[in-house]
């Protein structure tokens, strides 16, 4: 098949992953595949790049930095323009801000390309547009957010979901049911692996003789808050442990502890450190309250944490409390401060199940979260769809 993924985010950001990693894959596979995405900074120009036999098309876009976003009506111009003659079996639209939904119902009703949707990320009433701490700004953007993510879905040919909340949400808004498929993102086992976690420490300059839990990226500001207050009780009783702050991060968590001097907060980092910053902590975090945005996603980050074969402490909240059951690779709490710092304790004092907890996590990244598992799933997904839209 000829397949086109269209993603809002810039190249190396949010959904691109996922259009990446289930790309490559399908390519090595035989397929013909096609990425759009947002450059990093053009604002003329569209740059046609091989990615291991993905092409990557990177779109143009008026805005500057997090504001490259979907809305952009320029982007979205430039991405007709370059789609009116080129054909495609299939597009798999990752999400439905403007600059990928009205490229996608272009090709669907204008071509009649089959069409995909993706929903990774509960942005409307409800979800993530509730987290924004300014009350104009979220006032403004909830029925503008609202109506791209729920006004659309049920103009797919088929739905791809990552999470059970979004599966029901789905289906509560009139798309059928045996028209969805839930498929989480993998984990990047080759990219990310376990290394040694001195010489990572001693390449990047970090204490040898500290324990470090760790976060990677972005968070919203009341799950920084939990992950903070919990840092602060659980140094009282480990005094040897810093908070490793990893990539970029729109939050100052050093302005949320008691103990700033303890928290490393390394900004934006070249993708050639992350392993090496992932390896160096001694556990991993991912604190989510228990909110609807947070329901209505699945963090990619917790994937990379099973990769490098870090243990994680986690809320027990959406899709992810199931996943810890089973699999055993971390330690769940409730989204307040005191259970949260109590599982980062546990784990800071028993380095030996630290040890199963890693060895657990990197397996279970290698066999249930792998991207080849996935995209076998995907691949039958397209072909189920393409065979019935040709009835």
């Amino acid at each position: 098949m000829n397949i086109l993924f269209i993603v809002l985010n810039w190249v190396g950001k949010g959904g691109y992953w996922r259009a990446r990693h289930f790309g490559l894959d399908l390519a090595a596979r035989g397929h013909t595949v096609t990425l759009i995405a947002t450059s990093r900074d053009r604002r003329v120009g569209i740059r046609t790049s091989d990615l291991d036999g993905v092409t990557l098309v990177e779109m143009p876009d008026l805005f500057t930095g997090s504001l490259r976003s979907g809305w952009d009506l320029w982007n979205v111009l430039n991405r007709i323009v370059w789609l009116r003659k080129r054909k495609f079996d299939i597009v798999h639209a990752i999400q439905t801000r403007p600059t990928v939904l009205f490229p996608a119902l272009y090709l669907k009703y204008v071509r009649g390309v089959p069409l995909i949707l993706d929903w990774s990320d509960w942005f409307g009433r409800g979800g993530s547009v509730e987290e924004r701490s300014n009350p104009i700004m979220r006032a403004l953007l909830r029925p503008v957010e609202t109506f791209f993510d729920e006004k659309f879905r049920t103009c797919a040919d088929g739905t791809v979901v990552i999470c059970t909340t979004l599966r029901e949400k789905a289906i509560a808004l009139g798309v059928p049911p045996e028209t969805l498929v839930l498929l989480p993102d993998g984990a990047d086992t080759s990219r990310l692996r376990p290394i040694n976690q001195l010489k990572a420490r001693h390449r990047l300059g970090l204490p040898m003789d500290m324990l470090f839990v760790g976060h990677i990226g972005s968070i919203f500001p009341r799950d920084a808050e939990l992950m903070a207050q919990a840092f602060d009780l659980a140094r009282k009783q480990v005094p040897t442990v810093q908070l490793l702050i990893i990539g970029y991060c729109p939050i100052e968590i050093r302005q949320l502890v008691q103990t700033p001097e303890a928290v490393i907060q390394t900004g934006f980092i070249e993708d050639r450190y992350l392993n090496d910053y992932l390896a160096s902590c001694d556990i991993c975090l991912l604190p989510l309250k228990d909110t609807n945005a947070n329901r209505g996603r699945r963090p990619l980050k917790l994937n990379d944490y099973m990769a490098v074969g870090r243990p994680t402490v986690s809320t027990a909240v959406g899709d992810v409390t199931a996943i810890f059951k089973e699999e055993a690779f971390g330690l769940l709490a409730a989204d307040e401060p005191e259970s949260f710092a109590a599982q980062i304790v546990r784990l800071l004092q028993d380095p030996d199940l630290r040890i199963a907890m890693g060895q657990q996590a990197r397996q279970v990244a290698k066999t249930r979260f792998s991207w080849a598992r996935l995209t076998d799933e995907l691949e039958a997904f397209y072909e189920r769809v393409v065979e019935q839209d040709s009835l």
